[in-house]
């Protein structure tokens, strides 16, 4: 009888963080810069401000004014690229340990810390 193996697929690290500025490299919005408001690592996916901008029927409560609310949606990891602050571009990021021990993200193509 054969039994099902867990897969040993290891999942990969996400150098994409809340507060950084991003660019987008594939779909819709391709080109586009905007700050990441927050990162969903178990769906591989960052909602960035004004990119993937859907509207959305809200009921009104005592809060909230009831109405057609437009906002960001999550965009999937692999479309964005983090822009490296010197030149502006994108840039594909790495992690090194600093000699005090310290992991850092810096640009592959430049060097520069992100």
């Amino acid at each position: 009888m054969a039994t099902k193996q867990k897969s040993k697929r290891r999942n990969p690290k996400i150098l994409i963080r809340k507060g950084d500025t991003v660019i987008v490299i594939a779909g819709d919005d391709k080109g586009k810069k905007g700050e990441v408001l927050e990162v969903i690592p178990a769906k591989m996916r960052a909602v960035v401000e004004g990119i993937n901008i859907v509207k959305k029927h809200m009921k009104a409560t005592q809060d909230v004014e009831g109405g057609i609310v437009e906002m960001p949606a999550a965009v999937h990891l692999s479309n964005l690229a983090l822009v490296d602050p010197k030149t502006g571009e994108a840039a594909r990021a790495g992690r090194r340990q600093e000699d005090d021990g310290t992991w850092v993200r810096y640009s592959k193509k430049t060097g520069n810390l992100l």
